[in-house]
């Protein structure tokens, strides 16, 4: 008996009958909530309370990634991931903008206030 030459491949054969006891591939639950709290996070960007919905997003993905990894492909729902963390990431991006926006007119406003006591012209 002689064996073939090269690696054995680790699944069949597209097209080939799946096992029957192989669950069937769905869609991670947490892929539509990791999509859905970084549109939320991209949508409340500019306003500070952005960060927290994007935040969770983020902490959802990495444990998606985790789940479907474990799962050996039965969990799908991977572009959600991809979009729901890139969304995640834009607000987080929109919050640190409107931050130092936000520092830099106060320190502008801060250096226009007058200094000490104002006193009227007449006075010495």
């Amino acid at each position: 008996m002689t064996t073939a030459a090269g690696p054995m491949p680790v699944a069949p054969p597209p097209g080939s009958p799946r096992h029957p006891l192989d669950p069937d591939p769905v869609r991670a639950t947490k892929a539509r909530a990791v999509f859905a709290l970084g549109l939320m996070g991209a949508l409340t960007g500019l306003f500070i309370g952005g960060v927290v919905p994007a935040t969770v997003a983020l902490l959802l993905a990495r444990q998606a990634r985790r789940e479907a990894y474990a799962s050996g492909g039965f969990l799908t729902g991977a572009a959600w991931l991809r979009r729901g963390e890139s969304l995640a990431w834009t607000a987080l991006v929109l919050v640190a903008v409107t931050a130092v926006v936000g520092m830099v007119v106060g320190v502008l406003r801060l250096a226009e206030a007058p200094y000490g006591q104002d006193f009227a012209p007449n006075v010495d």
